[in-house]
């Protein structure tokens, strides 16, 4: 388990996230929001598995505070992002179906989905992984 003096930290990473994303996609759009995604982590790993699991609830609960709907997107972004800042591997993965139309994304670390259901792997095509 996490110190809670560590969790409120990783609350305020993913409440400024959460900002950064709104601004970037409002001034440059999917591109800039791509490509200033982060950085790749450097291959530490701060908190392994309980850090995984705790940075998408992290963001789930901040979502419902927001002041304004969190799609999918943006909630994979801010998670691999802050995922990222604490050494964990971890990409944005988008895929889509056509039939009926599906369009998605979610976080995935060493190719395991960490944030949503493990069967948008099977159900979707990817289309980016970033």
């Amino acid at each position: 388990m996490m110190p809670r003096s560590f969790r409120i930290l990783v609350a305020a990473q993913v409440i400024w996230e959460l900002l950064r994303y709104d601004l970037l996609a409002a001034t440059s759009g999917f591109r800039g929001v791509h490509s200033r995604a982060g950085q790749r982590a450097t291959g530490r790993r701060a908190g392994g598995p309980d850090l995984e699991s705790m940075v998408p609830r992290v963001v789930a609960a901040a979502s419902s505070f927001y002041w304004k709907p969190i799609l999918c997107l943006q909630r994979a972004v801010v998670t691999v992002r802050v995922l990222r800042k604490h050494g964990i591997e971890a990409d944005v993965v988008i895929g889509c179906r056509s039939v009926p139309f599906l369009g998605h994304a979610w976080v995935e670390v060493n190719g395991r989905i960490v944030n949503d259901s493990p069967g948008y792997q099977q159900k979707l095509c990817v289309l980016d992984r970033f």
